[in-house]
C-alpha cells in the first residue's frame, strides 16, 4: 500500500494524521478505487493502534471517499459518471457565487498570488502537480470571498472527483484548456469585473466536468 506513514505514536491526533495521509493518497489516486482498507495493516503502518484508524475512516467515510462494505470493510469509494456529473453540476454553481463575493475583496497580494500560480500551472511539465496547482490559483481568489463553509463545501466536492480529474488533466489536453480559462478569470479578477468573473468561472468548472464525463465514457465502453 503506497502511504505517506509516519510514527505518530507523540502525535497530538493520530487520528488527524493518518486521515490527511489516506485522503492525500486516495485524491491523488495512489489508492485505486475498491482498494481495500485493511485497519491493523494502517495501524501498524502509521505505528498507532486501530482506534485513531477507525476515527480518521469514519471522517474519510462521511466525506464520501470510501465506503464499507460487507465481508470487506472499508474500500476507496467509485464514482459513477451521473454522480461525477452531478458533482461539476453542483461545483459550478457554488464556486461562481463565490467567485462574485470574492472579486470586490481581492487585494493585490492575494491577485499577485494568483497570478503566479496561473503562471505556474502552464508551465508546470510535471502532471503529478497539475492538480495541486490548480487547486492553489483557485483557492486563492476564493478565499476573498469569506466564506469559509462555501469552501469546505468546495474543498469537500474536489476531493471526491479529484483523483478523475487528474487522470483527464494529464490523458487529454485538458491543461491547455485550463490555462487558457484560468487566464480569462484572472484578467476579470484584475479589472474587478465580478459579474464576468463568476460566469467564467462557472464555464470553466463546467466545460471541465463535460470533458471528464467524455473521457471517462470512452475509458469505460
Amino acid at each position: 500500500m503506497k502511504l505517506a506513514a509516519v510514527d505518530v505514536r507523540q502525535a497530538a491526533s493520530a487520528a488527524d494524521i493518518v486521515y490527511d495521509a489516506l485522503r492525500k493518497a486516495i485524491i491523488e489516486g495512489d489508492l485505486a478505487e475498491g482498494k481495500n482498507l485493511r485497519q491493523d495493516q494502517i495501524a501498524q503502518m502509521f505505528n498507532t493502534s486501530r482506534i485513531p484508524v477507525r476515527e480518521a475512516l469514519a471522517r474519510l467515510e462521511q466525506h464520501g471517499l470510501i465506503t464499507n462494505e460487507r465481508y470487506k470493510g472499508a474500500v476507496v469509494a467509485g464514482l459513477s459518471i451521473e454522480e461525477i456529473d452531478e458533482i461539476f453540476e453542483f461545483r459550478a454553481f457554488v464556486e461562481a457565487e463565490v467567485m462574485r463575493l470574492a472579486v470586490p475583496n481581492l487585494d493585490q497580494d492575494a491577485l499577485a498570488a494568483a497570478r503566479r500560480y496561473c503562471q505556474e500551472f502552464g508551465n508546470e511539465p510535471d502532471s503529478a502537480r497539475w492538480g495541486e496547482i490548480n487547486r492553489s490559483f483557485h483557492y486563492t481568489l476564493y478565499a476573498a470571498s469569506r466564506r469559509p463553509y462555501y469552501l469546505q463545501i468546495v474543498r469537500t466536492s474536489l476531493d471526491r472527483i479529484d483523483r478523475y480529474l487528474r487522470a483527464q488533466l494529464t490523458l487529454t489536453n485538458g491543461v491547455m484548456r485550463a490555462d487558457r480559462e484560468h487566464q480569462a478569470i484572472l484578467e476579470a479578477c484584475l479589472n474587478g469585473d465580478a459579474a464576468l468573473a463568476s460566469r467564467l468561472t462557472r464555464d470553466h468548472v463546467l466545460d471541465a466536468g463535460r470533458s471528464l464525463v467524455v473521457f471517462l465514457k470512452n475509458q469505460r465502453s
